[in-house]
Order: C-alpha cells, then structure tokens, then sequence
C-alpha cells in the first residue's frame, strides 16, 4: 500500500510539527477572536509566547495575517486556503444550485456541511431574509457535530467503530434545556437517524431553531456530505418538517446523486 494512503499520527517522522502548529495559529481566529495580541493566540493554541510569536511572525511575512497596532487579524489571503477547497470541488455549483431552490420553495435556509473532527463545517449555503440564530452562518463555519441536524446525519454515516470512538472523546454540552447530554441517549439516538435516514434536531444548539438533514451521495455512493433545511420552531412543526421538507430534500438529494460523479 502506498504511504500516502493512511493518514500519519503526531509521532510518525514524517509529521510535520510546524506545518500543524502554523494551521492551529490560523484557526485560532474565529467569529469570537477576530483579532488577538501575541499572549491571546499563545493561550488559545497552548503555545509559549516566543513560539506563537515565530509563527505569527511567519505568517505575517506571507502575507496570511496583518499587524494592527499590538493585534494580529487574518487578511484575506488566508481565503485562498478555503478557496482551495471549494475550487477544486467542482460539484459546489451543482450544491448550490438545489440548495438555492429549496429556499425558493420553502422560504427557508439551506445548508450542506461536511464533518471535519467534532464539527461539522459549512461549504455551501443558501439563506433565507429572515436570521434563525443568535450566530451568523455562512460557508466556512463550524458548529459542534453533536448538536446540528447536518452533523448528527453524518456521525449516523459512520462506520460503527469511528461512531463508538467519536462517542468516548466528545465532550456534550448543554446549550439549551432540550440538548441531549447524555452519551448512551445520543449513541442511541444516532442509531435510530442512521435507520430512518434523516435527521431533525430541534432547539439543541439554539432556542427557536429547529432543523432537517439527510445525507448526500455522488453518482458512484461515495458521501459527499449532508443538506438541511433550516426553521424557526414557532413558525414550522416537526409535522410538517416530515411531511412537506423532508420529501423535498430526497428529491434534491436524488438529483445530486444524479448530477455529481
């Protein structure tokens, strides 16, 4: 088997400990630390401050991070790196396309995530007029998969070993009176997604918000990720999530699996 094949672990030679360490500086900036001092980013990413210091000096040089005063913010050639991503997934304008006509048809938002660790991550988006959360979504962010009607879907996709070890690690919160906290309920509950084939989480993350997600395939089966519709608990049941929604997406989900190899 080729070398390239399986991913390494922290202790094999060929890992790169600065490479990884100049990623985790990068994601240290987020929609709560948009901009940080060099002690900032060394506590958040668990660095002494002379290291922080390199990789920030390093990135500044490379133009990745800008220097404001005592502050280090991303500039925007860090968007090159997710554009990366996107650019090279041609199926993107497929993705977006169907999720533009869910919003037509429904007057909601529609989302598609991946999983990436405990996260589920946005790579495309169509949003309604109307905010649903207390956050802004938008592609690139990245919500705890336990607690996102996207990322449930896609732990359920889990081969079984990967979903038990996910299970050990994760580390549940509760971010409203309704979040499942315990790890045997959601183990279950996780098994039970996997059998009906779709999920709906409702007012887990986010008061007022609840959502719908299946998975999405390619035409060879291969999981691309999960889409969603996502409501206002006030305005739209569960009954009708199941009964109108959730038809909508299978259709969009079949046409995808028709339309990407």
């Amino acid at each position: 088997m080729n070398d390239l094949d399986e991913a390494i672990t922290t202790e094999d030679r060929d890992f790169v400990t600065a490479l990884a360490s100049g990623l985790e500086v990068i994601l240290a900036f987020d929609q709560q630390s948009p901009r940080m001092t060099l002690s900032e980013v060394a506590a958040k990413t668990g660095m002494n401050r002379a290291r922080a210091r390199r990789f920030l000096l390093t990135l500044h040089a490379l133009g990745y991070v800008r220097k404001q005063h005592r502050s280090f913010e991303l500039a925007p050639k860090a968007l090159q790196l997710g554009y990366a991503f996107l650019s090279s997934n041609g199926y993107r304008s497929v993705i977006q396309q169907h999720l533009e006509d869910i919003t037509d048809a429904t007057g909601e938002s529609s989302s598609m995530g991946v999983l990436d660790g405990d996260e589920v991550t946005y790579i495309a988006r169509s949003a309604a007029h109307h905010r649903l959360m207390s956050i802004s979504l938008s592609i690139g962010t990245r919500l705890p998969a336990a607690y996102t009607s996207m990322g449930r879907i896609l732990l359920a996709q889990l081969p079984d070993a990967e979903r038990a070890a996910y299970l050990e690690q994760v580390t549940l919160s509760r971010h409203t009176e309704h979040s499942i906290t315990d790890k045997a309920k959601l183990a279950a509950h996780l098994v039970e997604i996997r059998e009906q084939g779709y999920c709906i989480v409702d007012q887990e993350l986010d008061s007022g918000l609840r959502s719908l997600a299946i998975p999405a395939f390619d035409a060879n089966g291969e999981l691309l990720g999960a889409i969603n519709i996502s409501t206002n608990a006030a305005r739209i049941d569960i009954s009708r999530l199941t009964k109108d929604f959730l038809p909508l997406l299978r259709e969009k989900a079949k046409l995808i699996a028709q339309q990407v190899n």
